[in-house]
């Protein structure tokens, strides 16, 4: 994907925008966990496009690739407590995998209003597409599933080991990946909403 297609449905509304993917994600990524055993699909896929040299924000750019997003509680709630307590119930990382996808598979994602629109993602230590994204300071995440596309023009970030996303985010990426390196880094995605659009 090297240009995105002409959107325009949204666009004069960031906070309906927002609403909407939020709401959007959160039925995608229920819909993953019980009916695709919790395996990323595109819905949760988007294609990472850094900024072309001398574009603007939201302009055409490079793509980067498939990334495995994070949608993650708003701080200040107690869901890193459960993530947590459930990794340590057990070290059998199929017992864990079936307790994780049972919890987000129930209630976990039926409140959208709940959810922080900063996506986050990891990547292996030392990534050299970790820190080409960071370089860039923003990029566009396309989503195309399900008859539906968003294009999101970010800011990005690495978050420091104290963030309440990057700990949500580790509790959450250790349920289906035991082996999740601690020096891993995870950075955020924050929408610009008002730079960003949908279809339909």
């Amino acid at each position: 994907m090297t240009s995105a297609p002409a959107l325009d449905d949204h666009t004069g509304d960031a906070d309906l925008l927002r609403r909407k993917f939020l709401k959007w994600q959160c039925r995608a990524r229920q819909m993953m966990m019980r009916d695709n055993g919790g395996r990323p699909d595109a819905s949760v896929m988007p294609e990472l496009i850094l900024p072309g040299a001398g574009a603007p924000m939201g302009g055409a750019g490079a793509p980067m690739g498939r990334i495995i997003t994070i949608l993650n509680k708003r701080p200040g709630n107690r869901v890193i407590s459960e993530l947590t307590h459930m990794a340590r119930r057990t070290h059998d990382p199929a017992q864990i995998r079936a307790r994780a996808i049972q919890f987000f598979s129930a209630s976990y994602y039926q409140q959208p209003e709940s959810f922080s629109d900063i996506l986050t993602a990891t990547f292996p230590p030392g990534s050299p597409g970790a820190a080409a994204i960071c370089a860039a300071g923003t990029c566009r995440l396309v989503f195309d599933a399900w008859s539906q596309l968003f294009d999101l023009s970010c800011e990005v970030r690495e978050l420091p080991d104290s963030d309440p996303l990057h700990i949500a985010t580790m509790a959450h990426n250790r349920l289906f990946n035991m082996a999740l390196s601690a020096r891993s880094p995870v950075l955020s995605f924050a929408p610009v909403w008002g730079r960003c659009s949908a279809r339909p």
